[in-house]
This record gives C-alpha cells, sequence and structure tokens, in this order.
C-alpha cells in the first residue's frame, strides 16, 4: 500500500495531491457551467446533477472544516455554512467557492498534524486525500451524467484504488455491509495493467485488510480470485461504477469469493 504523507509537511505527495484535488475541481466547475442541472445522474441512483453538485462542494467546505479546527474526536455534527445559492446557473461558480477553500485550508494546516479521521491515517493528510477522490469520483459521475467521456490519469486511479482499500476496513459506520467481509483467509488479487501494481487483500475471520502490494507483477502471494484492468477502470468497479463484465476486465478464480466482496464492498 502507499505510505502517504512520508516527508514531512509539505512533501511530495501531499503537495501532488493538493494539486490534483485543484485540478479535479477545476474539471467538476468546467462541467458544471451552462449545463442542466436537473439531468439524472447513473452513478448516483436518485440523484440530479444539481444534487451531485451540492453534495461533492458540501463535503469539501465540511472538509475544511474539520481541517480548520483540527478535532480530534468524532464531531457531533456536520452542518456547515454552505452559502447554497439560489439560482441554478450560480453553482458552478459556488463549487469553484468550495475548492477555494478547501486550497486555502490545505495551505495554512500542518498535513502531517495528528487528527481525527474515520480512516486508516490518522493526520490531518488524510482528508486531502479523501477530497482528491471523492471529487475525482463525482467528477466522472458528472460526465457521465452528461454524456460525456471521461479520463482518469493513471497516477490518481491508482493512488484512489490504493486510498479504498486501505479505508474500506473503517467504513463500516456508512458502509453497513463491509461487516460482512470475513473470511478464512482467502485472497483477492486487483491488478492495474497499466502500472503493474498490484493489490492483495485477505478475508480472515476477524475482518479483512491489505496484505500486500506489489509492482510490475511480483506478487508475494497466490491469490483464490483476480481482477485485472486498467487502474483507471479498476477505480470505477470498486465505486460500483463499472460491472465486471463491461468488458475492460480479466476475472479469474473462485466467483462466490468476488460476488461476495463486490455486494457487501459498496462504498
Amino acid at each position: 500500500m502507499t505510505v502517504f504523507g512520508e516527508g514531512g509537511h509539505g512533501g511530495a505527495q501531499e503537495q501532488w495531491a493538493v494539486a490534483a484535488v485543484a485540478a479535479e475541481s477545476r474539471r467538476f466547475v468546467a462541467l458544471v457551467e451552462g449545463a442542466d442541472l436537473s439531468v439524472s445522474v447513473p452513478g448516483c441512483p436518485g440523484w440530479t446533477l444539481l444534487d451531485l453538485v451540492r453534495h461533492t462542494g458540501s463535503l469539501q467546505r465540511w472538509f475544511s472544516v474539520l481541517l480548520r479546527t483540527h478535532v480530534q474526536e468524532p464531531p457531533a455534527t456536520r452542518a456547515v455554512e454552505l452559502e447554497l445559492p439560489e439560482r441554478d446557473d450560480a453553482y458552478g461558480a459556488w463549487l469553484a467557492a468550495s475548492a477555494e477553500l478547501a486550497a486555502r485550508a490545505f495551505a495554512e494546516v500542518d498535513l502531517d498534524a495528528p487528527m481525527w479521521t474515520w480512516g486508516a491515517d490518522p493526520y490531518a493528510r488524510f482528508w486531502v486525500r479523501r477530497m482528491l477522490h471523492e471529487t475525482l469520483v463525482h467528477r466522472v459521475d458528472a460526465e457521465s451524467a452528461l454524456g460525456l467521456p471521461s479520463v482518469i490519469e493513471s497516477a490518481s486511479a491508482a493512488d484512489g484504488v490504493d486510498e479504498f482499500l486501505v479505508n474500506l476496513p473503517f467504513a463500516t459506520p456508512f458502509a453497513p455491509g463491509v461487516a460482512r467481509l470475513r473470511g478464512q483467509g482467502e485472497v483477492i488479487r486487483f491488478r492495474a495493467v497499466d502500472s503493474g501494481r498490484e493489490w492483495l487483500v485477505r478475508l480472515r475471520p476477524d475482518g479483512f485488510g491489505l496484505v500486500g502490494e506489489a509492482r510490475d507483477g511480483r506478487a508475494v502471494e497466490a491469490a483464490d480470485a483476480s481482477v485485472h484492468g486498467s487502474a483507471a477502470d479498476l477505480l470505477l468497479l470498486l465505486y460500483g461504477r463499472l460491472g465486471r463484465d463491461s468488458g475492460g476486465f480479466e476475472v479469474a478464480g473462485d466467483g462466490e469469493l468476488l460476488e461476495r466482496w463486490f455486494a457487501n464492498s459498496a462504498f
């Protein structure tokens, strides 16, 4: 797995993630400008594009408050000042302002400082990485809603796969199915064919988690089931935006094990 944030405040990975959040936000804002916000979002059933924009901008604002207040325990509320616009045609500017609030928080806060997070990395930098992939996946959702093709940079996609798998064991408060991901030592391999990165997940009687990552096909142990595809496709598969039968994957091994994984890993 990626050891995110090594190298101190302002380390290369942290600064890469900060820049990537800004880039993904700009792409999202460009999609929103002049768009019909009433269209449905296939990746988020029951949502319109307006719902998607509000959700993404609201999370960026909430994450920014968490960083600035440096919370040390789970917050009692998610209420923040959203400053929602009155007109639909103002939502592009509102989303851009949300991203600017996040950028200021990233610049002002020590990203290596310990703080409460819901995931595996108990440091402020957790929220930068979480915001990156939240924004990236929802940018792709917006493109899907508008009938546009999506491009995801390989580095961002691979980091998103890693971030998803690292944090998924901690997601039971809002993804209860995760508690059913148990086993007797079965291993699932996810391989990004465009980068050679592999992630091995072991299901145990008491839970599950990553047991290793390999590069250039040098796996550390055999797997009971495997899914190979590009890093971008793997990211969208893990987030439920693609199916294993979409044509972009090589799937092998224990089909029941994979069914159990995907039925209970919804994030």
